[in-house]
């Protein structure tokens, strides 16, 4: 639950400055394992308000990032993804006047994504709280899991509520595509695709934060 929640809001800080915006975390994983791996993050249902505290040098305390603050951390990240081991065709934008940032990369196997956020945690990109190992994938077992994660919740009660106020109307979306069928999945809040080949949840993420829905998964493949 955090590693969406924090790599997000550590990779665009002005996230901490408005409670509307949508993060989307996507894998496309192939027959062998291979695949890529999308985190949007979207806010622009609050550029009007983002472009006015911009131009801010601090509000509610808390100093107001740059331009190319953002742009160097997310490039920091960028760089450190495309130095770990099996992941390749690291890709980023940044769209300053809707304020949507996207990377993206390839992976060899899923659990690279993994390393490359043990990585971002080395770094200091990420705090040291944060979980990483994301993802397992079993290839003779015709498996991929979502792996659990431990609650926000503790860490949230601890915040002000200036600070639990950006969480309001947040929004998470976890859409994983395949090019195997699924036979089976053990979190039915993931909706299955017509065809069998995608699982979608979405969720506020308040109920992630309260665990009223839940992000692990296993799903099976025929």
């Amino acid at each position: 639950m955090k590693n969406f929640l924090r790599l997000s809001l550590l990779l665009f800080p002005l996230l901490w400055l408005t409670s509307c915006f949508d993060i989307l975390d996507k894998v496309n994983v192939k027959a062998d394992g291979t695949g890529e791996y999308t985190i949007i993050l979207n806010a622009s249902k609050s550029k009007t308000r983002l472009a006015s505290i911009s131009k801010m040098e601090t509000i509610n305390g808390k100093k107001v990032p740059k331009k190319s603050e953002i742009e160097n951390k997310i490039n920091e990240a960028a760089r450190i993804f495309k130095a770990t081991p099996g992941i390749s065709n690291v890709k980023t934008s940044m769209d300053f006047d809707n304020y949507i940032i996207k990377l993206s990369c390839n992976f060899k196997k899923i659990e690279n994504i993994n390393a490359g956020l043990e990585q971002l945690k080395a770094k200091n990109i990420l705090g040291k709280m944060i979980p990483t190992q994301i993802y397992s994938q079993n290839l003779e077992k015709k498996s991929l899991t979502r792996n659990k994660v431990n609650t926000f919740k503790a860490d949230y009660d601890k915040m002000g509520k200036a600070d639990k106020e950006i969480f309001n109307n947040a929004r998470y979306t976890s859409v994983m595509q395949f090019e195997s069928t699924v036979k089976s999945q053990t979190n039915t809040s993931y909706v299955l695709a017509p065809n069998k080949k995608a699982v979608k949840l979405e969720a506020d993420i308040l109920d992630l934060i309260f665990q009223k829905k839940q992000l692990q998964n296993t799903i099976l493949f025929q």
